[in-house]
């Protein structure tokens, strides 16, 4: 990344993040604006990180999703309307974020598979897996480990989310080594604000490693229990996925 001055528009659109010390001082928000990330999913996760990392000025997003806009997706993907319905939701969610903000220059892709992975993935500064399929987590597990890379990984059902940063040392075949037990929203069911509060933990991150301040969750898994609002950040070690944990 090759970080360019910011305009005066951009010096004002985010005045307030340029008031934080630590990102003004690394010199974070022309980061921001030199980076492309590919943010895979385009749902309940992936609608609260494509918003924020729109608004706070990621110079290019690209977004993979193969799916459209269910009725039973609404109650969680606020970041589409009744109006999007039956449409694909990487061409609903680019539009919504070039209203957003238009300073942003937004791509779709097609679904991440075999084919398309390893092009994608080596395009982009930073991946987001922000899916809910296990297949394609796993694709994008392999293929960020194959090609040295970290990558800003989320989980959330029923009442509870996970969040970390995986990376070529510790990946998530290492805390969660077989998927066969796992499974989905549509078989268990989740509450309409846990996956808005994970996508959130998950932009946070991926602001983190673009802009690098901070101390990204590298090596740790954080945790969300929204029954309790229960919040634990632990530390991770191979082949030992944490008590209760679940994908």
């Amino acid at each position: 990344m090759t970080p360019d001055p910011l305009t005066r528009e951009e010096l004002r659109r985010y005045s307030r993040s340029l008031l934080v010390p630590e990102w003004l001082e690394a010199g974070a928000q022309e980061r921001l604006k030199a980076a492309r990330v590919l943010v895979v999913g385009a749902g309940g996760l992936g609608g609260p990180v494509l918003l924020h990392l729109a608004g706070s000025g990621v110079g290019q997003l690209v977004i993979s999703d193969g799916d459209t806009v269910d009725l039973s997706n609404l109650h969680r993907q606020t970041h589409f309307s009744s109006h999007d319905l039956g449409r694909p939701k990487a061409q609903a969610a680019a539009e919504r974020l070039q209203a957003l903000n238009p300073w942003v220059e937004v791509e779709t892709v097609p679904a991440l598979n075999a084919a398309n992975a390893a092009a994608l993935i080596a395009e982009a500064d930073l991946v987001v897996d922000a899916t809910d399929n296990f297949d394609t987590r796993y694709l994008i597990a392999d293929t960020c480990t194959a090609q040295g890379r970290e990558w800003v990984w989320g989980a959330a059902s029923g009442t509870s989310g996970l969040v970390s940063v995986f990376g070529p040392s510790l990946g998530l075949r290492d805390i969660f080594p077989d998927p066969a037990d796992a499974l989905s929203c549509a078989e268990v069911g989740v509450l309409g604000p846990v996956p808005a509060v994970v996508g959130h933990v998950m932009a946070l991150e991926a602001l983190k490693l673009l802009g690098e301040v901070g101390e990204p969750l590298r090596g740790r898994l954080w945790t969300f229990d929204g029954l309790t609002a229960g919040v634990r950040t632990l530390r991770l070690r191979p082949e030992v996925a944490p008590p209760s944990a679940k994908l």
